[in-house]
């Protein structure tokens, strides 16, 4: 039962060797990094970002009036906001040091998937209630 602890708490059993590599046991370490605070903190701020991106451009394209207005200034909002965490913490790397490029491309990875399985599911869902 070890290991379904160990995935369940996002850690791994790995093979601790000692200086001529011969295994001496197993240590406990992190198998990602997804629930480090800046990690988290990243992925959160580049997904809100994103979503004000998308969210200003449809608002902005299909609105009218004052919502066109409130479009423009959620895109860029969402642009200035992900532009500037990127800049601060991905290329100036102040403060904290964190992977924005590999946190970007794992995020978008598994939002990828997560759309994906959502869209199956409520197809099959719809399918159903069609059909009865």
């Amino acid at each position: 039962m070890p290991g379904l602890g160990f995935a369940l708490l996002d850690f791994c059993a790995r093979v601790t060797t000692n200086e001529t590599g011969v295994p001496i046991g197993f240590n406990e370490m992190p198998c990602t990094q997804a629930w480090s605070p800046m990690n988290f903190l990243t992925t959160l701020v580049l997904i809100f970002a994103f979503f004000l991106l998308l969210t200003g451009a449809f608002t902005a394209y299909f609105g009218s009036g004052k919502s066109r207005k409130v479009g423009a200034g959620l895109l860029a909002g969402g642009l200035v906001l992900g532009i500037l965490w990127i800049v601060v913490f991905g290329i100036l790397n102040i403060g904290a040091n964190v992977p924005v490029g590999g946190l970007l491309v794992e995020t978008l990875g598994v939002l990828l998937a997560a759309m994906l399985g959502a869209a199956a599911a409520i197809g099959l869902f719809l399918m159903a209630i069609m059909k009865s």
